[in-house]
């Protein structure tokens, strides 16, 4: 199977920074679109940003835009989120995701697979 690691989360004050890592094995990830989503507790997963690896754009949701930016490295197979002026509300286990297609979408539905999880943070 395609495997997928997060790391990098932590525990960061309001308004600092954290950069999360996505390593991946198993398969080339040429043909797929990648995205990182995060869950609250008591809330449903949300997507936060992606990309095609083959595709110029990328994509954010609002409440990132601007805070938050993806990027990848094909060499080390490794997709990566940095997040800088971290709020409160962004607190949440993030994930990274592979949708088997060269379309980025917002469901987590359309993803066929995922990491385990990266716990972040954001407090006083």
């Amino acid at each position: 199977q395609v495997q997928l690691v997060e790391s990098g989360g932590g525990l960061v004050q309001p308004g600092g920074s954290l950069r999360l890592s996505c390593a991946a094995s198993g398969r080339t990830f040429s043909r797929y679109a990648m995205g990182w989503f995060r869950q609250a507790p008591g809330k449903e997963r949300e997507f936060v940003a992606g990309f095609s690896w083959s595709g110029p754009r990328t994509y954010y949701a609002d409440s990132v835009k601007g805070r938050f930016t993806i990027s990848r490295d094909n060499a080390k197979n490794t997709v990566y989120l940095q997040m800088n002026s971290l709020k409160p509300e962004d607190t949440a286990v993030y994930y990274c995701a592979a949708l088997l297609g060269v379309v980025v979408t917002t469901n987590t539905g359309d993803y066929d697979y995922w990491g385990q999880g990266t716990q972040v943070t954001v407090s006083s």
